[in-house]
């Protein structure tokens, strides 16, 4: 149904890249959005050392025969990368994107490995360093994204075109998107492709997530999402829960990082999406959850996807 210079660079049938998703993106999902014609993703910093890498991409080896990448979110876990790119390197992934941090080193170290690199950002400027830099494509997020949305305010509808206008490389759109309609108003502005998040923590094979998790996201609205960290120069979107409006409390009574380290810690995240416990942890999660009915699964979000494109493929058509 879709061709662009995305499907064709990273080999996939489908425009839409599944996001990083610190502690929840492994095997099972990455595989089931590869089966389903997008490109899956691995988180690589979410896992403990190199073998564990290892053992998650050879899982995923074993569950798909198409292409799939992995995520480095260099940066925001305050541990070294090397190893494990060096890791996913050798096990010959096709595909790896870059979020948070200067991606400069990775981008280098990859040159002539014949691994497609993503790199997200969420400005003009930021983009076309990115391009300067040697990336194969940008992941543009607005911020109405869920988890880290970048320190400008710029909203996606706005974001897209003003970057795809101004690149060589493909741009992929991200940032309350989550079925066909999204995607293509994206293509319509002219990314080449999509990046979802969310969405793809409300499916069946994101097995990590707690259901806790996956409830709080189809029965919130569109306004039932938070932005903290914003003093620490590293905004991101959550759920509402009710430890994350604390977080808030507690920033704007003492911004700093020491004051706040606990309460946006990884462990913090963790009692949330892992058990469920609102009153003790966070889950990061983007506006589209207003736009999240139902838990699917992954096969079944891809035929109401395409499905939804269609339709409004039709309409375009009609209206000329």
């Amino acid at each position: 149904m879709f061709k662009t210079r995305v499907t064709t660079l990273l080999n996939i049938e489908l425009p839409i890249i599944q996001g990083g998703l610190a502690y929840l993106a492994y095997s099972e999902l990455a595989a089931a959005v590869s089966n389903a014609g997008g490109l899956g993703q691995i988180t690589a910093m979410s896992l403990p050392d190199s073998y564990a890498l290892r053992d998650e991409i050879k899982k995923t080896k074993k569950n798909t025969k198409k292409p799939f990448g992995v995520n480095f979110a260099i940066g925001q876990h305050g541990r070294s990368y090397e190893e494990q790119l060096e890791t996913a390197i050798e096990e010959g992934v096709e595909v790896i994107s870059i979020t948070g941090g200067n991606p400069g080193p990775v981008l280098k170290r990859l040159e002539n490995t014949g691994i497609k690199t993503l790199v997200l950002v969420s400005s003009k400027r930021q983009a076309l360093k990115a391009e300067q830099l040697g990336a194969d494509a940008v992941m543009a997020v607005g911020q109405e994204g869920g988890g880290h949305i970048g320190k400008e305010d710029t909203g996606t509808f706005v974001l897209i075109p003003q970057i795809a206008e101004s690149l060589s490389i493909p741009l992929i759109g991200s940032g309350g998107i989550g079925d066909g309609k999204g995607m293509m108003a994206a293509l319509a502005l002219g990314a080449e492709g999509i990046e979802m998040g969310t969405r793809f923590i409300a499916t069946k094979e994101c097995v990590h997530a707690h259901a806790a998790y996956k409830k709080w996201i189809i029965e919130s609205s569109e306004n039932d999402t938070v932005v903290i960290k914003r003093k620490l120069g590293m905004p991101g979107r959550t759920l509402n829960t009710p430890f994350a409006l604390k977080i808030l409390e507690e920033e704007n009574r003492n911004g700093t990082y020491e004051h706040l380290r606990d309460y946006i810690s990884g462990e913090a995240n963790q009692k949330f999406i892992y058990e469920g416990k609102g009153n003790e942890g966070f889950g990061w999660a983007g506006q589209i959850a207003g736009r999240i009915n139902e838990v699917l699964s992954v096969e079944e979000l891809f035929i109401q996807i395409k499905q939804e494109a269609k339709a409004v493929h039709q309409k375009w058509n009609s209206l000329f």
